[in-house]
């Protein structure tokens, strides 16, 4: 066969050009490029009448089945985009006449959230902070943790700037046990709790998504406790400072809920403006100058944010 080859083990390999036609509904995809490959599937890039599209294809059928799922949960929040949008479910007879699941969502176009902060400046940090927070509290609201939140998952698309989630094949129903995970960002990797799936255990990960940015090639652990060992790797960000007092907290599961975090972060980002505003010396009515000279908690970009919500 030249056009696809079936691995066992490792699920189906498309090739450019290979089309896929739904049994059932009959749409026909034509295959780009290969985006990335998990535990479940494999996401192509692909063209549909005309417009790229992203094809998640798998012959684990239960499993595409929840993620579908999980998309369809994520679609009923109001007021919010957390995942890509469903578009298309359906069935692939290859021509070896085996069967295959897919699911077609939207291509989500931008930049990883770690390329975004080092070219745009940390005054993003904790606006992005806060938006995943809300994403994540409402994920949680509908009975799904994420499970396998890491940067990899993670895309910045613009007009306004937003983090959007590009994979779900991770997310697991709440208090079941975590189906998918990355070492790194995996607490009972580090032996600061069970991978129970839970609130806390997608804010343990998103600290190490935080830290994944200053430490791009990730380390392991040493012979030193774990929480000692991630206390010092926060402490040597400088970036990181306004915010040691929360991502310590989350790292022992000091939080219940993504809401009782960030309710904490903005008394930090707060108080740190309070504290900025009080040691500038600046002209009065100057306002051009305390916007251009406020740095470190990003007045700004935070600003911006809290004012493309209204939209």
């Amino acid at each position: 066969m030249k056009m696809n080859r079936v691995w066992k083990k490792q699920g189906i390999d498309l090739r450019p050009g290979a089309q896929i036609k739904g049994k059932w509904h009959h749409n026909n995809y034509t295959i780009q490029r290969k985006l990335g490959a998990g535990a479940i599937g494999t996401v192509y890039l692909c063209d549909y009448g005309g417009r790229p599209a992203a094809l998640k294809i798998s012959d684990k059928g239960t499993s595409m089945t929840v993620e579908v799922n999980v998309l369809k949960s994520l679609e009923k929040v109001q007021g919010s985009r957390l995942g890509p949008s469903l578009l298309d479910v359906d069935d692939w007879v290859s021509p070896t006449g085996d069967m295959y699941s897919f699911y077609v969502m939207e291509y989500l176009q931008g930049e990883t959230m770690v390329g975004f902060i080092r070219k745009h400046g940390k005054d993003w940090i904790g606006v992005f902070m806060l938006q995943l927070l809300e994403d994540l509290e409402k994920l949680h609201q509908t009975g799904w943790i994420f499970g396998d939140l890491k940067t990899e998952n993670l895309l910045v698309v613009s007009s306004p700037p937003t983090v959007r989630w590009v994979d779900v094949g991770g997310t697991t129903k709440l208090g079941r046990a975590i189906k998918e995970y990355t070492e790194f960002y995996d607490r009972g990797y580090w032996g600061l709790g069970s991978r129970r799936a839970e609130p806390s255990y997608d804010l343990f990960a998103f600290v190490m998504v935080f830290l994944t940015i200053y430490y791009p090639n990730r380390f392991e652990k040493e012979h030193e406790a774990a929480e000692k060992l991630l206390y010092k790797k926060i402490d040597r960000v400088n970036d990181l400072t306004p915010y040691r007092s929360v991502l310590k907290k989350a790292l022992t599961s000091g939080y219940a809920s993504s809401a009782e975090m960030k309710q904490d972060l903005i008394h930090v980002l707060n108080a740190a403006k309070k504290r900025e505003t009080y040691h500038k010396q600046k002209p009065k009515h100057s306002w051009k100058l305390l916007f251009m000279e406020s740095g470190g908690i990003g007045i700004l970009a935070l600003m911006y944010y809290l004012f493309s919500l209204l939209f």
